[in-house]
């Protein structure tokens, strides 16, 4: 009887010691995610007084291809204030996102193994910068030739004055698409680093991959044919580098695999 009561108490106890962990935990998530928003207020009251020329800089492609005398518009009644303000929000965003990763990795990383932590750390690096790639190749490159072509196939007699609105809408989303685009090395890794697929596999099933890249350009990028290529064409050549990184893990993790088979 004395041993089961004291099964029973160590069993009562087990529990509670995991429920005070998980509350732990969420308490835990509660003060990084504080921490998060605190950083994005900072950050989105330090844009605010710059939100017009942020702005000004984003509209800057599309007005340096408009006609003499032509100029953007606002069609509703507070789009002059939001549209600068939702901007300045969307920037203090991405400018604290190395600082929102971090605060991610520091939550999981306590969870992770030595091997895990090694991996995830540099892919969250790596990713944030190709999403900033992905995002500045979306406004150097791709806006001057997509606009330059908007501009060119418009009818005869219709005056384009684009909405500021509809604008940052349009740009958003090209920014959203390229950046999510340039992840491409990132997913190859990690399916290959999961076990999902090999590097083998992904060179075996390239032409597909060719064809997947110019239907995502298709469904993310505007309906010209330029768009499409500029998105199109980065995919393919982000996936061959990502099958060669994952050749590279592949490799490195068979050679520690075989010393560590030596050693012991």
């Amino acid at each position: 009887m004395n041993d089961r009561a004291k099964e029973s108490e160590a069993e009562d106890g087990s529990e509670s010691q995991a429920e005070m962990t998980f509350v732990e935990h969420l308490v835990e998530l509660r003060n990084r995610l504080l921490r998060v928003v605190i950083v994005i207020a900072v950050l989105l009251l330090c844009l605010m007084p710059f939100a017009n020329r942020l702005y000004a800089v984003l509209a800057a492609p599309l007005l340096a291809e408009m006609q003499m005398g032509s100029s953007m518009i606002a069609t509703q009644v507070a789009s002059p204030f939001l549209t600068p303000f939702k901007l300045a929000l969307v920037a203090a965003i991405l400018i604290g996102m190395p600082y929102i990763l971090y605060q991610f990795w520091a939550f999981v990383a306590p969870g992770l193994y030595r091997q895990e932590k090694r991996l995830v750390f540099p892919l969250m690096v790596s990713s944030s910068f190709l999403f900033y790639l992905g995002m500045a190749f979306a406004y150097f490159v791709v806006f001057p030739l997509m606009f330059a072509f908007f501009q060119a196939v418009a009818p005869e007699g219709v005056e384009i004055m684009t909405d500021i609105s509809s604008y940052l809408d349009f740009v958003l989303k090209i920014f959203f698409a390229f950046g999510l685009a340039f992840e491409v090395p990132i997913a190859t890794v990690v399916l290959v680093w999961t076990g999902f697929t090999t590097p083998e596999s992904l060179v075996q099933k390239r032409p597909y991959i060719i064809v997947g890249a110019f239907v995502v350009g298709m469904l993310l990028t505007p309906p010209d044919i330029i768009s499409q290529t500029l998105l199109a064409l980065p995919v393919w050549v982000l996936f061959e580098l990502g099958v060669i990184f994952a050749k590279l893990y592949v490799r490195r993790e068979a050679a520690e695999n075989a010393g560590d088979a030596s050693a012991s």
